[in-house]
């Protein structure tokens, strides 16, 4: 578990924008945003080699103890030991994640108007987190 930020404020037409370094063992990562821990808007987690799946990214939603449908996206631009620059753009109906030469949207299933949490997990260490 890395560092956990509350009290985000971010609201459409925003972007979180989050660099770090990817374990050069790495099996997988997850960076989630939503509420709180509870009530998640995107769960996102990239997949070197975890839950049956390689090299694909994850995302998902969660509400209180209840997962979404899952989204996989085929594009896969992370490598172990590297580093990443992932923006997330928040929109009034969906996020819009931002990778190195792809970018995808994932639907604001709990309909939130703002996002204050965020956090990240497994073989990845934040280095900066900024938002505009």
């Amino acid at each position: 578990q890395g560092p956990v930020c509350t009290n985000l404020g971010l609201k459409p037409g925003q972007r979180l924008t989050v660099k770090g370094k990817i374990a050069p063992n790495a099996k997988s990562f997850v960076m989630n945003l939503g509420k709180d821990a509870t009530l998640l808007g995107l769960h996102f987690n990239p997949r070197f080699d975890a839950h049956g799946d390689v090299n694909t990214i994850v995302c998902n939603s969660k509400k209180v103890e209840e997962w979404g449908a899952e989204h996989r996206e085929a594009v896969f631009p992370f490598q172990k030991g590297g580093t990443a620059e992932i923006t997330f753009g928040v929109n009034q109906n969906d996020v819009t994640v931002h990778l190195p030469g792809h970018q995808f949207t994932f639907p604001n299933r709990l309909n939130l108007t703002v996002f204050d949490y965020f956090d990240t997990q497994g073989d990845f260490t934040l280095q900066s987190l900024s938002w505009e």
